[in-house]
């Protein structure tokens, strides 16, 4: 494995994201028919990237491991220094630090790996519908004992990223079921 160089690191998310070798963010899909999903921390670290994020902030982010409270702090003391930044709301400085938490520092030439709502649009749907999660309000226990639970621990999931998607869906779960598609909002779970 390459050693790891924040600042080529910086370049090399810079230029995935240019030549679209990672998937697009909600904003860029508009007709995402899970548009009411809120954004995971891969498509928000996307969208600080393409709002302007420094390429010093970028290769600090890429190049630091702290907890999720440690990012949340370093995050709201780039708000002055970063326009892209100060315009993220609370649930999405929390979201994308607790992403960042799991997933920095990055080895050189690493992608963002998957966020929450990529695993949650992936893993959770092969079984049942995505409004099965997305409208339960649950603690983070009560989501790690679903995914240990047998009819859930084939998943294919290693446990950081069980762990990085409860976290996801603590934050982000319990929409209400208004703000959910009508197409989405029947069926159930099928296994």
């Amino acid at each position: 494995m390459s050693a790891f160089h924040p600042t080529r690191l910086a370049v090399a998310l810079v230029a995935s994201l240019a030549f679209g070798l990672l998937p697009t963010t909600n904003a860029q899909a508009q007709d995402d028919v899970f548009a009411f999903m809120p954004d995971g921390g891969r498509t928000l670290m996307q969208g600080l990237i393409d709002g302007g994020l420094t390429p010093e902030i970028q290769a600090e982010i890429a190049g630091q491991t702290l907890s999720a409270e440690g990012w949340a702090t370093y995050l709201e003391g780039k708000r002055a220094d970063s326009p892209a930044v100060s315009e993220l709301d609370e649930y999405q400085t929390q979201t994308l630090a607790s992403y960042l938490s799991y997933n920095m520092p990055l080895l050189e030439g690493s992608e963002l790996p998957w966020d929450g709502r990529d695993m949650a649009l992936a893993r959770c749907q092969s079984c049942h519908i995505i409004t099965v999660v997305v409208t339960q309000e649950r603690t983070r226990e009560a989501w790690l004992g679903t995914m240990h639970k047998p009819s859930h621990i084939e998943v294919p999931l290693t446990e950081p990223e069980r762990e990085a998607l409860a976290d996801y869906l603590v934050l982000n779960a319990g929409i209400p079921i208004d703000d959910i598609p009508p197409a989405l909002r029947a069926g159930g779970a099928s296994y």
